[in-house]
């Protein structure tokens, strides 16, 4: 998915160890990813757990920066932008703190991840504050979506069992020409 985009980072290793740049605002902004982020955020998970797939409804909509610093995980990105040439299709792939790789996930889409080593500790980047009258979320095994997880069984939170499928969710971010993505009003006026 085009809006989706991987960030590998450059690495300098010497006999010290290695050094990267996590995060620099210009250089992101010149590969199109403008957000301005307001919220860290940090997980630590063990072995088949599963957090997602998780958006937050506007006002308070969230593109994020996902990067492991301990770990690995399978993490997952689902456009949920009524209208998109990519609606209800899912990108995902490995991160680990061994390559340092990032994924940006922008507005607009669903997001969650599994863990696959013992133990993996994620850091994500929000472009809006945490608001818990904002949060939903979509089932993580949506049959129509397909996600190929590592797991058939993972471990959840009883609120990420319940979330309903793509089919069920009110639409609140739309697609705009471009893949830039329109939300409406909490009132649910569409634009």
């Amino acid at each position: 998915m085009p809006d989706v985009i991987l960030i590998i980072p450059k690495v300098f290793e010497d006999e010290r160890g290695c050094f990267l740049e996590a995060y620099k605002w210009s250089e992101f902004a010149a590969q199109g990813i403008g957000d301005h982020f307001v919220q860290d955020n940090q997980s630590r998970s063990t072995q088949g757990v599963l957090r997602g797939l998780h958006y937050q409804r506007p006002p308070q909509a969230q593109a994020k920066l996902v990067r492991v610093v301990q770990g690995e995980i399978f993490d997952v990105a689902v456009d949920i932008r009524q209208g998109s040439p990519t609606y209800g299709q899912w990108a995902g792939l490995t991160l680990s703190a061994g390559d340092g790789r990032m994924l940006y996930v922008p507005v607009g889409f669903a997001h969650g991840f599994c863990v696959t080593s013992a133990t993996a500790e994620v850091i994500y980047k929000a472009s809006a504050e945490y608001a818990p009258e904002s949060e939903a979320g979509l089932a993580w095994n949506d049959p129509d979506i397909g996600i190929d997880w590592p797991t058939d069984t993972p471990v959840l939170t009883q609120r990420d069992a319940a979330y309903p499928l793509l089919m069920d969710i009110e639409p609140v971010f739309f697609y705009r020409e471009g893949g830039a993505t329109a939300v409406c009003e909490a009132s649910g006026g569409r634009l």
